[in-house]
């Protein structure tokens, strides 16, 4: 093994994960950054990993998703090759494809979305791994299925108010109430660097697009306002969501596990280098609510709008 190139060692690796059932048909595989730190080899080698992988017909790249495991050759029951390709959405696979993505986000409001599986998923339905994938093509296509019912759960109203900052504190707190009722929605929605094609989540975006429309910014200007509103969201939205699976992981609610460690921040305050910190914590007034930290962003963000408009129509 050792005499073989880096990158089909990294190669192998991968290539033994898919022979041995880890990475299921449609499963993503690493992508070339976690090769380069798992391998500890170069881009460029991570790079022809994956390419070595592509062709030999182990993996295929899917857009907007990544490369994912391909099915096999002439497809095993069930698998979408095994249905001659029928395309996603299809009017036979609607009705069961539609009950899978709503018993998908059950679980994973229940479950969180790290213990979301296809074979999780199959048991839940009552059907075989194998069957499920004639529905979706593995758990990144239906984590992105699941996000997009999310933005289609409460649809927006059409006609937006008339002042520009109540479109987009409307479009921004209904954004923000998703993300509450579904917190895995901060770790589905990861990117918008590289935004997938989902209609409603599109939608979403052509409304807040709408309602910049006549302050006379730049559209530049109004996408940049949508995707630092985006961010607000996202940001705080993770942070819920982390909490949920740190309660899982260690049992312990947010006011056990300070209690836990009150000794150590007590004896780092006394060594007099947090003034502010000490001061803020013996200070009655102050919670932590995620809810009045995403007012005050929300509103401060806005302010700054104001301020660039004015400067607009001086």
């Amino acid at each position: 093994m050792s005499s073989q190139p880096p990158y089909l060692r990294a190669a192998a690796g991968i290539r033994r994960r898919i022979e041995s059932g880890e990475l299921a048909p449609g499963d993503r595989v690493p992508s070339t950054r976690q090769i380069v730190r798992e391998c500890g080899v170069a881009m460029a080698t991570a790079t022809k990993a994956l390419a070595a992988l592509r062709q030999e017909g182990l993996v295929r790249a899917v857009p907007g998703i990544g490369t994912v495991v391909a099915a096999p050759p002439g497809g095993g029951p069930g698998t979408p090759a095994a249905q001659g390709n029928a395309p996603a959405g299809s009017a036979a696979q609607g009705p069961a494809r539609a009950r899978i993505v709503r018993t998908a986000v059950a679980f994973a409001d229940a479950e969180g979305l790290a213990e979301l599986s296809m074979r999780r998923m199959a048991t839940e339905l009552g059907l075989s791994t194998m069957a499920l994938y004639r529905y979706v093509q593995g758990k990144a296509e239906l984590v992105q299925l699941m996000a997009d019912a999310v933005y289609g759960e409460r649809p927006l109203p059409a006609v937006q108010p008339a002042h520009w900052r109540a479109r987009f504190e409307l479009g921004t707190r209904w954004l923000w109430e998703a993300h509450r009722r579904h917190s895995w929605m901060a770790r589905a929605m990861a990117s918008f660097t590289r935004p997938t094609p989902a209609p409603n989540a599109m939608a979403y975006t052509e409304w807040m697009l709408r309602a910049g429309a006549d302050t006379g910014l730049s559209k530049n200007q109004v996408m940049h306002l949508h995707l630092t509103l985006f961010g607000h969201v996202q940001g705080l939205a993770t942070a819920t969501d982390l909490e949920g699976q740190a309660v899982q992981d260690t049992g312990l609610s947010s006011d056990e596990w300070m209690a836990r460690n009150e000794t150590q921040f007590s004896a780092l305050g006394a060594t007099g280098a947090y003034p502010h910190l000490n001061s803020l914590a013996g200070h009655e007034s102050f919670a932590l609510d995620l809810g009045q930290v995403f007012e005050f962003g929300l509103s401060r963000i806005l302010d700054g709008v104001a301020v660039l408009l004015s400067k607009h129509s001086v």
